[in-house]
Formats: structure tokens, sequence, C-alpha cells
């Protein structure tokens, strides 16, 4: 769908080049998204994408990685990265002068990192070192016990990271077989939003990116929805939960209705979660609901951090959160909702970085761009009719994914396998 300000173009080699004009900025934000990430790795490498990730930034053929810092920082600008399980992104923030330099220095450290032996051991330690953070972060860590329960056994379910023992077997000739499988043209987007001239930025790609010409080897699992109980001893103060379901794709029809469910069930202060567990009960200082979508299946969660003596509780809590939305979808809860989703994307699509990924991650997944107010539409559509269609379906397999990480907690098991049973 065109929008005020869209454009987009495609190299001759398959290169996508995205823009959003803001010009009222000084500022643009541009980058290279590349469509593959953790969920395309065996599990004898998990988690090279994000190690590739770090070393693409470790100096290039032409540039070491003093340079690179240098050459950005010299402008003012800034350069970034991410994995996630379906892409990564490296992404700069810079003058709007400045934007034909970000795209070279992109370009370069996507298409020709050096991957030098001495820096691979040296960026190792570092992520070995984040690995270890969130060994050490109960917060973190449950959620990848959780999508390990959910999708047992495959890539969707195994951690961004990896462990540590895999990664400290990876070496150069991993990382360099990686690249050249996946990282080719025709799974990359050039994105870029703010003040920037498309046709300039067109120019500037096909220098930088023109005669990229790797063909791509994609080898995306599809995932099976597995779900069961998990529940991990540790030695922490409180007990971390999550319960949830199987949600939905990010093509799928009921995807905004699974967006205003989530905020109604646990998106903030007013949701019935919120004011449940905490308010009225004074169980957990922490606790919300969640949703993650993907290529081919999605997740709908409900978090909380309690007690150990109040877990099985919760558990039960949790539960009635959710078969109450369903059972009794309420007109004023759902336009809370919809209102807090629509000024959180408003409001955030206000960043030129914000409206970058946003670009790039719709060419990804869709092959096409919806602009803000096209999306609010969409979620202002959604209504208890809705809710409760989502909410039947989230309900009818019930096969549902419970993880806890923390002290022992007296009846947490009975209630976890009984949770959300027909």
């Amino acid at each position: 769908m065109s929008a005020a300000g869209y454009r987009l173009s495609r190299l001759d080699n398959g290169v996508r080049v995205v823009t959003l004009a803001m010009p009222h900025l000084a500022t643009a934000s541009v980058g290279i998204w590349v469509d593959v990430g953790a969920r395309y790795e065996a599990p004898e490498v998990n988690g090279i994408a994000h190690l590739m990730e770090h070393m693409a930034f470790k100096g290039t053929a032409r540039r070491s990685a003093q340079a690179i810092a240098e050459e950005i920082e010299a402008v003012g600008g800034q350069l970034n990265a991410y994995t996630s399980r379906e892409q990564t992104a490296y992404y700069a923030r810079v003058l709007a002068a400045d934007v034909p330099l970000a795209v070279d220095l992109l370009a370069d450290i996507v298409r020709h990192p050096r991957i030098d032996e001495s820096e691979l051991e040296r960026e190792r330690t570092v992520v070995l070192q984040e690995i270890g953070q969130v060994l050490d972060t109960p917060d973190d860590w449950i959620f990848d016990l959780w999508q390990e329960r959910a999708y047992p056994d495959q890539p969707l379910g195994r951690s961004i990271l990896g462990p540590a023992e895999t990664v400290e077997r990876l070496g150069r000739s991993h990382l360099v077989g990686y690249m050249e499988r996946h990282y080719a043209p025709e799974r990359a987007v050039l994105a870029a939003a703010g003040r920037v001239d498309h046709d300039a930025l067109v120019d500037v790609a096909s220098a930088h990116l023109g005669d990229w010409r790797v063909p791509s080897t994609p080898a995306m699992a599809p995932a099976a929805y597995g779900g069961g109980v998990h529940l991990a001893e540790d030695d922490n103060e409180q007990l971390h939960l999550i319960l949830g379901l199987e949600g939905v794709a990010y093509d799928d029809p009921d995807f905004y209705a699974s967006q205003v469910f989530t905020t109604a069930l646990g998106g903030g202060m007013s949701s019935r979660l919120f004011q449940e567990i905490r308010e009225r009960r004074g169980l957990a200082y922490s606790v919300f609901a969640f949703g993650a979508s993907y290529a081919d299946t999605g997740l709908v969660g409900m978090y909380a951090a309690t007690s150990p003596d109040a877990g099985a509780e919760v558990v039960r809590l949790l539960e009635a959160g959710l078969t109450e939305l369903v059972s009794d979808p309420q007109a004023s809860e759902i336009a809370r909702a919809r209102a807090q989703l629509k000024a959180n994307l408003l409001m955030s699509l206000e960043s030129c970085g914000a409206a970058c990924e946003d670009l790039a991650r719709q060419e990804l997944i869709f092959g096409d761009y919806l602009d803000p107010l096209s999306v609010a539409a969409r979620i202002d559509a959604v209504d208890a009719r809705h809710i409760a269609r989502f909410g039947e379906r989230l309900l009818r397999e019930r096969r549902p994914t419970v993880t806890a990480l923390g002290p022992k907690a007296p009846g947490l098991d009975r209630a976890a396998e009984r949770a959300l049973a027909p």
C-alpha cells in the first residue's frame, strides 16, 4: 500500500531499497536488514547468527574495527545491530548529509567482514559474557526456557545467543560458510527514514551493493508448536512464571485481534492481570501478557514474578484472567487496549529509527508497506466479537506451555499440569 513519503526500488540483483521521507528532521536512520536469523541454525551452530553480527563490526577487507568506529563517530553518527529469530539488522543514525557514508560502512561490514581469528577469540569472550549475563538474569532466562518448551527440538525453540559450549566451538570457517549460505542480495533490504532522498539513496546503494552476486540457500525449518511443562529450580528469591498458548503468524487474519487481546489481558495497569494479581491481591510486582508472531506461527504468553508460596495461586489467576476474557470481553477494556496500541504505534514511529525498522520489517515480512494510520484503522476495527473468536481459537486445542524458574514452590507442579486443561 502506498503512503505519503514512502518509496520502493529494487536493484538488478534483488536488493530492495525502501525509504520514508520525514523532511522535518535533520537526521536519518539507515540500515541493512537480512532475512535470516537464529531460526536458520542447525543445533551444532546455534548462536552463529548472533556471533556473526558481532564479528561484522570487527574489521573488513579495507577497514579495521577502530577505523569503523572512528569514521562513524567523526560525523557524530551511531552504528548498531541486532539478531532476532528471523532477521539480522545492521543500522546507523546520522545527519542527513552523511547517509552515503553510513551506507558505505554498512555495506562494507555486511559484505566484507574480515573475521580475523584473533578478533574472533576476543569477541567470542564478549558473547560468552553476554550468555552468562542472561543466565544470571532469571527474568530474561525464563523466556528462553519457555520458547524452548513451546517449540521443542527445533530452531525456533533455541536461544538466539546459543549455549556457551556451542559458541566456544564456532570457528572462522563456520562463520564464513554461514555468510556464504545466507547473506545474499535477494534476502536484503536497505531501509532509510528521515531526511533522505530516495533516488540519491538508490544511486548510493547501486555503488555499494549493486555488484553483490552471492546466491542464497535459505533453509528455514517449519515450526511445530509442542507445549508442555518445565519447572526449573534455581536459587532465586522470586519464582518466575510464564503460561501461554500457540498464537498466530504475522499474516493471519486474527493478527490484530491477537494484539488487542494480549493488551487487554495484560498490557497495562488497567489490564485484567495487573488489576487482579497486583492491585487487588498484591501477589506480584511484575505481571503482563505478551504476543510474539513469526512467519508461520506465534505465541501468546502471560508472565509473573512472585513468591514461591504464591506460585500455584498465580498460575490459577493467570489461567482465570485469560479464560474470563475469552468468555466475557468488555467493550470498555477493548477500547482501552485499542487506544494503547494506537498511541504506542504512532508515538514510536515519530522516531526515524523506529520508522526505518518498521519499513524494513514490513518489506521482509509482507513485501509491502502499511502506513501507521492504516494499521491504526485495522486495530480500531477489532471489537468484542473478534476478541471472543480469537480467544476461542486460542483455547481450542488446550496445549499450554508453562515454565517456571526459581525456588521449589508448593503445589506448583499440580497447578501447572492442570492449567488450561479441557
